[in-house]
């Protein structure tokens, strides 16, 4: 059975170690999530950006659900925030609902990619962990991104130059691939995660990706606040 997963659940996905479901250290999954949503709310007409003097700011457009209960719950917040906000500022907000890696984790995990377990840290602490269960859909992701990168095609989905843009700003892309046969690539990963192959609307879910990247640079206490 082939899933059709948002992006926040790819990103999840890529982020956790298949056996030991855990996430690396030098991941910043939280502000990678943060702006998957971001994303998923500006391709699916949500959500407009409205370039404000140096600012880039975020205006609800339409108000209808996607069903997916923490893209909806990111939609309620800015419908009843009282103040528009920028790109970063949403982004930085996402990256903080409580629980979030949990959440994602447990939502693949009702669609038996993921399984639920616990293990001990220095035999003391208890956490919960999430091994790959079903390796088939990350299978698929990887080679979406590997068809992207690695080859010279101009057909590229714009979910996935997305994706690769959040996997670039985030460092999961080293994880993924050998770094350096990324590196015999970066000319093609730069023209993907500028938006020179994407059409408008994909371009400024790109954009907002760099948005998180900034979040990343100058918010780091973002980690500190949700926590693993």
């Amino acid at each position: 059975m082939e899933y059709e997963l948002h992006l926040h659940e790819e990103i999840m996905l890529l982020a956790l170690r298949d056996r030991e479901g855990t996430i690396d250290l030098g991941v910043n999954y939280q502000c990678a999530i943060g702006g998957a949503i971001l994303a998923e709310l500006l391709m699916t007409g949500r959500i407009a950006v409205e370039q404000l003097k140096k600012k880039k700011m975020v205006n609800v457009v339409n108000k209808e659900k996607l069903f997916d209960p923490l893209i909806d719950e990111c939609l309620e917040k800015m419908k009843s925030d009282k103040r528009r906000a920028t790109l970063q500022t949403w982004v930085s907000r996402f990256a903080g609902v409580k629980n979030m890696k949990h959440r994602v984790a447990k939502q693949l995990c009702r669609l038996d990619i993921l399984r639920e377990d616990e293990d001990r840290v220095m035999l003391i602490f208890k956490r919960k962990i999430y091994p790959e269960l079903n390796p088939a859909p990350e299978k698929r992701l990887i080679e979406k991104l590997q068809n992207a990168i690695f080859t010279d095609t101009e057909t590229i989905n714009p979910k996935t130059m997305v994706l690769i843009s959040l996997a670039k700003s985030t460092d999961l892309l080293k994880i993924i691939f050998d770094k350096k046969e990324l590196k015999n690539r970066k000319e093609r990963i730069e023209m993907i995660i500028n938006g020179e192959l994407a059409g408008k609307a994909t371009k400024e879910a790109i954009q907002a990706m760099q948005a998180a990247v900034m979040v990343a640079v100058f918010v780091p206490t973002i980690v500190a606040v949700t926590g693993n």
